[in-house]
């Protein structure tokens, strides 16, 4: 244990004075670290697999309560001895144990200071509803949802009941209370824990992924009853969040589930993370709002034209991503030239009619060719 511990803090140590993102440990290969979205050997030997098995043991140990699934995959987050969090995700290769370990912040920004549009900020002062954030692996979900979280925990008494895989953010007691679970250590599943949050009074929960049948409808209840229920989902665009969803229902319910996604829909918030500059990463952010067009549309089952209804809704306060990225360009967060490439990249993911389509495999969630080696991170 105290070789594992001291390999860890030696690779952390180095990561902190270097500014990194990530740090990769695999059995037989020297730990490489992500530095401005690159990834870059360290200053260190390759690891065995006795030394990668103690450093898991290390991160482990760091925390308490059970974790899931601990002869084969985890995915759990530590508050360690340096006073920084970390996400790490521990898993089995076909070369033995290996790790991604993700520095946290260990606060959320303040919503005002995201470059987020004005709707998006004013978010934070909705009362009920279905508030989604969707977006590729990376493209700062948590951050977004974590800011809005502290906006209310900061301004209004309520009680807020997170629902998370895991814990990335943790929040004070402010003006809130607010109670946060891990999947896999405080409940087995996001729809168990959405089941029991309803019934433990909340004005306010955060599902940290909506991605089955049972948590997708126990949200919309919530929602529809008048819970304030915020949720990210893994699409590349706001209207493809809603064919996902009434994608897991079956055919004789959809009519029935467009009809209370029509009523609890707020908004939903598609973000890209794109090379700022002068170094470090700027949101670009697509919002659909819950306005009567959209509304109407989903209940009519018209999900072809919400990008339509989004293009021509900028004075409602919504707008496309490739709107959304011209906005960034043209308040000086990145160049033309980033603006350009990212443009024509999400563009190619559109089919005739305007709307993304649902791709074969991971090609709507990619960086433009010119920007896949440079300067993007994954964290936000």
């Amino acid at each position: 244990m105290s070789t594992g511990n001291n390999v860890l803090d030696l690779l952390l140590e180095r990561a902190r004075t270097s500014g990194v993102s990530d740090i990769h440990i695999a059995a037989g290969h020297r730990p490489l670290m992500r530095l401005e979205g690159r990834l870059e050997p360290m200053d260190h030997p390759a690891l065995d697999e006795s030394a990668v098995r103690g450093v898991r043991e290390s991160l482990l140990a760091a925390g308490s309560g059970n974790v899931l699934g601990e002869d084969t995959d985890m995915d759990f987050a530590r508050t360690l001895n340096d006073g920084e969090r970390y996400r790490i995700n521990a898993y089995q290769t076909l070369n033995g144990s290996a790790l991604a370990i993700r520095r946290l912040p260990t606060a959320p920004p303040p919503l005002e200071d995201l470059p987020a549009p004005a709707v998006v900020r004013d978010l934070g002062e909705r009362e009920s509803g279905l508030i989604l954030v969707t977006g590729p692996t990376g493209s700062g979900k948590s951050t977004t949802l974590a800011a809005l979280i502290d906006r209310i925990n900061t301004s209004r008494r309520q009680h807020i009941i997170t629902i998370e895989d895991p814990i990335e953010y943790v929040h004070p007691h402010k003006e809130s209370l607010i109670n946060q679970r891990e999947v896999g250590r405080h409940t087995a599943s996001f729809h168990t824990a959405l089941r029991g949050a309803l019934r433990e009074d909340p004005d306010v929960v955060l599902v940290g992924e909506m991605r089955d049948l049972e948590t997708i409808s126990l949200a919309l209840t919530a929602a529809e009853t008048g819970q304030l229920v915020l949720a990210s989902m893994h699409t590349p665009t706001a209207p493809q969040a809603i064919d996902r969803i009434l994608d897991v229902f079956p055919g004789q319910e959809k009519e029935l589930i467009r009809s209370m996604l029509s009523t609890a829909l707020t908004a939903v918030v598609t973000q890209r993370l794109l090379p700022a500059q002068g170094g470090g990463r700027a949101a670009a952010m697509e919002v659909m709002l819950g306005t009567s067009a959209v509304r109407n549309q989903i209940r009519e089952g018209k999900i072809p034209q919400l990008h339509q209804s989004m293009e021509l809704g900028q004075q409602a306060g919504m707008r496309t991503m490739s709107q959304a990225i011209q906005a960034l360009a043209d308040t000086n967060y990145i160049d033309g030239q980033t603006a350009s490439d990212w443009s024509a990249a999400f563009d190619g993911t559109r089919g005739q009619d305007g709307q993304a389509t649902k791709p074969q495999s991971d090609a709507a969630n990619a960086e433009p060719a010119s920007r896949r080696r440079g300067s993007v991170s994954r964290s936000f």
